[in-house]
């Protein structure tokens, strides 16, 4: 009888190990290089699995264009005293002439006291009718109203001043040094001075993007790029909204990096060599270089580059391959550009699922021994 229960109690033993190990799912940071292929549209699935080549790079290495259009680029600079809608002017009227068009007998000049500039930048003068003031400076004006009443009384002598208003300003808000709004005068006409004004950006200068909005167009650009090229250096006008900014775009890591996570872009371009770095670069000990896998949607336009057809449309779900171990493949992956919500995924080499089947049998094995030698125990064995 007890002969018997030992030989039941290794059966059961060596049935439980066997189904432990063919049920087990082992664990992994994700899918291996061949369930990536097997997922390719050649093996009917639905993306475009694509090595990496120089042919590849090129066509991929697209990165944000920005850049202010030319309206805002000719836009001329203006005066610190250039008036604008909801000014109130100061207006002062000398006749050469006893009995005057505006003045009383007696009395050779007349004070119009308050003007204002009404929305569509217009003031009313009597005998001189609708001057266009938003946009002129007070001489401007003084020279308008000046030609209207010549013809109508000899001489006029005329004096035009801001009595209120504060003039043209601007607003600028974002990552600088003090948000608020500021006034165009002398030494903040164009916008790096008015950056400058407001005490600077506060985020590194290669990651920050600066937005203009005007009236209903909009422009934007890299803040070192102001430096780079004068042109881009634009003259403010009244009204216009500053928005500084740090560049929001990110890549997903995943896989066997130094770590798993949504990364922020610390450059205006960033290459898979720099996507890696980034994140602690491969796992020595699980990493697989011949595995370098960037995930993305790519536009109809690059997608036809890229795999030299014209028949696909609409965006295309991409998987480029990266084998860092070619002779040339370091090389690829430094000029291979990574683009906002790419993900970089690194598989796990085959050893580490084969450690990992062995450290599962182990531990199973040394489990079925120790039942079986519980059982012996107990059946007196």
């Amino acid at each position: 009888m007890k002969f018997r229960t030992s030989r039941w109690a290794k059966t059961v033993a060596l049935l439980a190990l066997v189904g432990v190990v063919a049920s087990c799912g082992l664990p992994r940071v994700g899918p291996n290089k061949r369930e990536i292929f097997r997922g390719s549209v050649q093996q009917q699935g639905d993306a475009f699995v694509v090595e990496v080549n120089d042919r590849v790079t090129r066509a991929t290495a697209v990165v944000p264009a920005l850049g202010f259009s030319e309206a805002f680029i000719n836009a001329g600079q203006i005066g610190s005293d250039t008036i604008r809608p909801g000014d109130t002017l100061g207006l002062v009227i000398y006749e050469n002439v006893d009995d005057g068009l505006l003045a009383g007998t007696g009395v050779n000049s007349t004070a119009l006291n308050e003007v204002q500039v009404d929305g569509a930048g217009y003031i009313f003068v009597p005998y001189a009718g609708r001057i266009r003031a938003a946009g002129n400076t007070p001489e401007a004006i003084r020279r308008l109203i000046t030609n209207k009443l010549a013809d109508q009384t000899p001489d006029p002598q005329v004096m035009v001043s801001r009595v209120a208003g504060d003039g043209a300003t601007v607003s600028i808000t974002g990552v600088v040094g003090a948000q608020g709004i500021y006034a165009i005068e002398r030494p903040t006409r164009t916008l790096t001075a008015m950056l400058a004004r407001s005490g600077g950006v506060t985020v590194q200068p290669e990651i920050a993007r600066v937005k203009v909005i005007r009236g209903g167009h909009t422009g934007e650009i890299w803040f070192q790029d102001l430096f780079e090229d004068h042109r881009y250096d634009i003259a403010m006008r009244g009204g216009d909204r500053i928005l500084v900014e740090a560049d929001r775009r990110s890549f997903t890591a995943l896989g066997a990096t130094g770590q798993q996570t949504r990364v922020r872009f610390e450059s205006q371009t960033l290459s898979a060599v720099e996507a890696i770095a980034q994140v602690g670069g491969l796992n020595s000990q699980t990493a697989d270089p011949t595995g370098v896998f960037v995930f993305r949607n790519e536009p109809e336009e690059i997608v036809h580059q890229v795999l030299g057809r014209t028949d696909l449309i609409g965006t295309q779900r991409m998987v480029y391959v990266l084998d860092l171990t070619e002779p040339n493949g370091v090389f690829l992956a430094r000029d291979f550009v990574i683009r906002d919500g790419d993900t970089v995924y690194i598989t796990e080499a085959p050893f580490v699922q084969w450690s990992k089947t062995l450290a599962a049998l182990t531990g199973t094995l040394s489990a079925s021994t120790g039942l079986v030698n519980s059982v012996n125990t107990a059946s007196g064995k």
